[in-house]
């Protein structure tokens, strides 16, 4: 069988997904078989996101510092893929309990979040909306459109958006917020529009209150401190550090996009879904490909089980993918969220896009 052929395969039935039932069997099963693993161990969560962190001020360093060569290159590339890694811990971020990893979401703001110019407020109390049953796929959920059923054009304009977002996130940390402490109208519609990593332009955020507001301004003062010192280095002394750092955090971008792209089908219109018909409409790109790790990495490979259990940490989705896809078996439910691989997605994805009406 071929990928494209796997891929028809197992979405079979699951366009228009609000009409699936729940497979209680399967749901159970996940609860059952995941209850000894359901606990973030900092043990991994720290040296993993601190590793990674460390690999990607490596690579700026060398990219910035070297000439421009191929190595100079490399250790770009090698950067945006170490920062792609350790920004992709504020989806962890958004669902381990806030007493589970004591400091760990102020180190990782203060080492990836800030520096990034994506402090966690961008993802915390918006990406849990996207888990609400009666949100997934409705036009309440920050992160879905029906892209499988949107014009060709619609892909290449996704992608072009993630190339531009580091210059977007530089405005709004540097000229957008510290106006908005001055204009309050301004203040709003960027917490409404432009303080959240959503892909529906319809997504409205409501305003930040008790704690996390307080998170919300700290956060919001480190990243604009931030961002005006950047653009005051460039004026004032060298603008090529700012301009190569731009760059990687752009590839970041454009890795997690592609990753966006096919993390779900993409194939519902509007109408609230089962917790299976969200899970059939979600990805997992399981072993034995290796090259998921890089551009589906802290456990988004498996984006499908994730849907069914949002608060299970990142180093157990392996073993819980074993452990139901043993149980269950390949003629499951559960087996028809696998998937090859990213390329076959992609054109899988574009291809439903040709025939859009």
């Amino acid at each position: 069988m071929t990928a494209h052929e796997a891929i028809a395969d197992t979405t079979k039935g699951t366009a228009r997904g609000a009409g699936i039932a729940d497979d209680m069997a399967m749901l159970r099963a996940a609860v059952e078989q995941t209850r000894d693993i359901s606990a973030a161990k900092g043990s991994i969560y720290w040296p993993d996101m601190l590793v990674s962190a460390a690999l990607g001020y490596a690579g700026l360093a060398g990219a910035i510092l070297l000439p421009v060569t191929w190595q100079a290159v490399l250790a770009g590339v090698v950067s945006a893929l170490a920062f792609y890694r350790a920004l992709l811990f504020i989806h962890e971020l958004t669902h381990i309990h806030r007493d589970a990893l004591p400091g760990f979401r102020f180190g990782w703001n203060l080492l990836v979040g800030i520096p990034m110019l994506t402090p966690s407020l961008m993802y915390e109390n918006v990406h849990t909306l996207h888990h609400a049953r009666t949100r997934y796929g409705t036009v309440e959920d920050p992160e879905y459109l029906p892209l499988a059923l949107m014009k060709p054009w619609s892909l290449p304009l996704f992608i072009v958006v993630a190339v531009l977002l580091p210059i977007g996130l530089l405005i709004r940390s540097a000229v957008l917020v510290p106006l908005g402490v001055i204009v309050p109208p301004l203040r709003r519609l960027v917490w409404e529009r432009a303080s959240a990593l959503s892909i529906n332009p319809e997504f409205r955020r409501r305003p930040a209150e008790g704690d996390f507001a307080r998170q919300v301004f700290w956060q919001e003062l480190g990243a604009s401190v931030w961002a005006l010192f950047l653009v005051w280095y460039a004026a004032v002394h060298d603008w090529r550090p700012l301009a190569i750092g731009l760059t990687v955090i752009s590839a970041t971008a454009v890795l997690n996009q592609v990753r966006t792209l096919v993390a779900h089908l993409w194939q519902n219109e509007g109408e609230p879904m089962t917790v299976t018909a969200q899970f059939l409409d979600s990805v997992n790109v399981p072993p034995p490909g290796l090259l998921a790790e890089l551009w589906a990495p802290v456990g988004l490979r498996y984006h499908a089980l994730h849907h069914l259990l949002p608060s299970l940490p990142y180093h157990a989705l392996p073993e819980a993918h074993r452990r139901l896809a043993k149980q269950l078996g390949t003629d499951s439910t559960y087996a028809r969220a696998s998937y090859p691989g990213l390329l076959p997605l992609v054109g899988y994805l574009a291809k439903n896009t040709m025939k859009a009406r």
